[in-house]
C-alpha cells in the first residue's frame, strides 16, 4: 500500500480548490514541483490532486510536470468535478477534457464529483426523482467517454461527494458497468448526506479505486454541532475500520491523507504550519498505527 496525499490538504499554501464558497485572503505559496519535492520530504509517494494545484494550464507545462512526478516515482491521480455552475468552476470540466488533463500528466486513475443538487430534506433525498435525472445524466456523460477510457486506461472513479449517498454512486456503476469506472471513497462525506460514513465505506470499497482518507472531529456547541476537519486519528472517525475495509480492496493500492483544517486566516504562516504539522501527525498515524508501508 502507497501512502499519498490529497492537495487539499495544503489547501491555506493556495494549491487547492476554492470549496463552499470560501476563496484564501492571500496567494499561492508553493508550485506543484515545490509541494511534490516536500512531499518526499515526508516519505510521501504520490499526489492526489486538481487543477487548482497545476501552475499553468498548458500541455508543455503537462509534460513537465509527468517528466518530474515519474523521475521521483510519484503516482498522480487527477480530481475534477462535471461542469455545474456551482462550488469552484476552476476544477470542473467535461469528462473527455478533464481524462485528456489526466492523461497529459500521467495521472492513472481520475476522481470525478458528480456535482448533484440534492432536494431538502437531504435525509429523506435518496433516490429522490429529481435526484434520478441528474444521476441518469452522468451515466450518459461518461458512457460517452468509454472509447476514450479504453484508449488510455485511466480508470474513473466516482466519489461520494457531499452531494451523493452511497448506494446512488453505486446505482451510477451498475448502469455504466465498465471495468474501468469504479469508485472514490470519501470517508468523511456520507455524514454530509446523514449517511453513516463507515456504512458508505463499507458499500463502495468493493467497487473503488481510490480514495480520500479524512478524519474529522465533532464538536458541541451550544446550537447544535461542528463537524470540523482534524488530522488522522485525532478526529472521531474509525479510521482504523476505514482502512480494514480500503485495503480489502486489492485494487486500491494506495490511501490519499486528505485534510480539511480550520486554520487562523490573519496569519498566513501560522495557517500553513497548521497544516503541516497536521499532516506530519497524519503520516505518523497512517504509518505507526495503521502499519501502511
Amino acid at each position: 500500500m502507497r501512502l499519498g496525499m490529497h492537495t487539499y490538504s495544503l489547501y491555506h499554501h493556495g494549491v487547492a480548490e476554492d470549496w463552499a464558497g470560501f476563496a484564501l485572503p492571500w496567494q499561492r505559496q508553493m508550485t506543484l514541483f515545490e509541494m511534490m519535492d516536500y512531499i518526499q520530504t515526508l516519505g510521501l509517494e504520490g499526489l492526489h490532486l486538481d487543477a487548482k494545484a497545476l501552475d499553468r494550464m498548458e500541455p508543455a507545462y503537462y509534460d513537465q510536470v509527468r517528466a518530474y512526478a515519474g523521475s521521483r516515482d510519484l503516482y498522480l491521480e487527477f480530481n475534477f468535478a462535471l461542469k455545474s455552475g456551482q462550488y469552484d468552476s476552476a476544477v470542473q470540466f467535461d469528462v473527455a477534457d478533464g481524462l485528456a488533463i489526466a492523461h497529459a500528466i500521467g495521472a492513472d486513475v481520475t476522481k470525478i464529483g458528480m456535482n448533484l443538487t440534492r432536494p431538502r430534506p437531504v435525509a429523506a433525498g435518496k433516490f429522490h426523482p429529481d435526484i434520478m435525472v441528474q444521476l441518469e445524466a452522468v451515466v450518459n456523460r461518461v458512457t460517452a467517454v468509454l472509447g476514450q477510457v479504453e484508449k488510455t486506461g485511466i480508470k474513473l472513479a466516482l466519489e461520494n461527494h457531499t452531494d451523493a449517498f452511497s448506494e446512488e454512486v453505486l446505482w451510477v456503476l451498475d448502469r455504466i458497468n465498465h471495468p474501468l469506472v469504479g469508485a472514490c471513497i470519501d470517508t468523511v462525506n456520507g455524514i454530509h448526506v446523514t449517511e453513516n460514513p463507515i456504512t458508505a465505506v463499507e458499500n463502495l470499497a468493493p467497487r473503488a479505486f481510490t480514495n480520500h482518507f479524512r478524519d474529522n472531529r465533532i464538536v458541541i456547541t451550544p446550537w447544535g454541532l461542528k463537524f470540523t476537519g482534524a488530522a488522522v486519528g485525532e478526529g472521531d472517525l474509525d479510521m482504523k475500520r476505514a482502512y480494514e475495509l480500503i485495503r480489502g480492496n486489492p485494487d486500491m493500492n494506495r490511501i490519499n491523507i486528505e485534510l480539511d483544517l480550520e486554520c487562523p486566516l490573519d496569519n498566513m504562516e501560522a495557517a500553513m504550519e497548521t497544516e503541516k504539522a497536521a499532516l506530519e501527525r497524519s503520516v505518523a498515524y497512517c504509518r505507526d498505527v495503521l502499519k501502511i508501508s
